[in-house]
């Protein structure tokens, strides 16, 4: 199960992920933030602190995010990840071009 909580739009959005995100609800996660973000585009923030679980999927989808909010002119971030999960961003070179916090 995954959850999916805008907690926040000043300064930026400010989206709480938990439990799993995988290939069967990657779209849906892609949608509920897209959705929020057209309404007021702006710098995007992912708390991570509860999120358990990701795949390829799900990095596939954190790639497609960052292309429309890059190229809108804003930043994307993700803060609180799980070490096991950043590894997955370190692998495939993804932590160069998106900003983790701890």
């Amino acid at each position: 199960m995954q959850e999916v909580k805008l907690i926040g739009r000043s300064p930026a959005l400010t989206v709480a992920l938990s439990g799993e995100i995988d290939s069967g609800n990657a779209g849906e996660m892609y949608d509920t933030v897209m959705d929020v973000y057209r309404a007021e585009p702006s710098d995007v923030v992912f708390d991570c602190k509860e999120l358990q679980f990701i795949d390829s999927t799900t990095l596939g989808t954190f790639v497609k995010l960052f292309k429309h909010v890059r190229s809108d002119g804003y930043a994307m971030k993700f803060v609180g990840m799980r070490e096991r999960l950043k590894k997955l961003f370190v692998i495939c070179k993804l932590d160069t071009i998106m900003e983790i916090e701890p």
